[in-house]
């Protein structure tokens, strides 16, 4: 467990949380979704580890246990903390796992700062390739009124927003796909979101086009989603995703929610495995 400064300018700098199991296996770095933390990765560390990967889990700025500035939350700047995240513990030959919000990083990450440290990579539930409805985008799953409608839910009173959003996050047709005690596991993670961060990560990922960043993507990718997912649908994301990357890998996880990697851990796990070991 470690602070990594990420510096953004001459007179601005984050914490950001880092969690690294350490080892000389090989780097697999986790990268979580809106609005938790790495610590919603609890499913995948242990599998990993006990794979032999060097596993690193780390907080994005504004969440989790990192600083939370009042500027930043863009993805040119998500990708440089990440960035100083692999530069600060000097990892090569990684592969970078981006779930849900988290896949943009991946992506932006790539078109920044080149593939020299990077392995494969991974697409899981992933907000690529842009998820904003618009007339050069029609088949984005995300119109303006419903991204208007969730800006407005988490302002006015954000722990029923939370509360709700944790439920559509695990469930199928309105049915819990994992226990009571794992959706609040998720929901406790929400209380370290802060507010202003939460509300400026969410116009960030409704509205980031990564239609260019993806077409770049020239290293191994798996895409892996749930065919359920009723928060970043499949078909307007993980399958366009697999279709503008050549050669990528799709895994297709049957009645799985956004939140497959607590729900179907066993199937998500396996995946990255079998990704992992070519």
């Amino acid at each position: 467990m470690s602070e990594i400064t990420a510096h953004h300018g001459l007179l601005s700098s984050v914490e950001l949380h880092v969690d690294d199991t350490g080892g000389p296996g090989r780097p697999v770095v986790l990268i979580h979704g809106w609005p938790l933390s790495g610590e919603s990765w609890s499913e995948q560390v242990p599998v990993l580890a006990g794979a032999g990967y060097r596993v690193v889990t780390y907080d994005r700025r504004g969440f989790g246990r990192s600083s939370k500035p009042r500027s930043g939350y863009d993805y040119d700047t998500f990708a440089d903390d990440l960035a100083a995240v692999l530069d600060e513990l000097d990892l090569s030959d990684v592969t970078l796992v981006g779930f849900s919000m988290g896949g943009g990083e991946v992506a932006r990450y790539l078109t920044r700062h080149g593939r020299s440290r990077i392995r494969s990579i991974v697409f899981a539930a992933a907000v690529t390739p842009y998820l904003a409805q618009t007339s050069d985008n029609p088949a984005g799953p995300l119109t303006a009124e419903a991204a208007a409608d969730m800006e407005k839910a988490l302002r006015d009173d954000e722990a029923a927003f939370y509360d709700g959003f944790t439920r559509d996050f695990f469930s199928v047709d309105g049915e819990l796909k994992v226990s009571e005690t794992q959706r609040l596991q998720a929901l406790a993670l929400t209380r370290d979101a802060d507010h202003h961060a939460a509300v400026k990560a969410m116009e960030a990922f409704a509205t980031t086009d990564f239609r260019d960043d993806i077409e770049q993507v020239s290293v191994p990718t798996l895409v892996v989603h749930g065919d359920s997912d009723g928060i970043v649908p499949f078909e307007g994301s993980g399958a366009r995703t697999h279709l503008a990357i050549a050669a990528s890998e799709l895994v297709l996880i049957e009645g799985a929610p956004h939140g497959l990697n607590v729900s179907h851990a066993i199937e998500f796990n396996d995946a990255l495995i079998r990704f992992l070991a070519d």
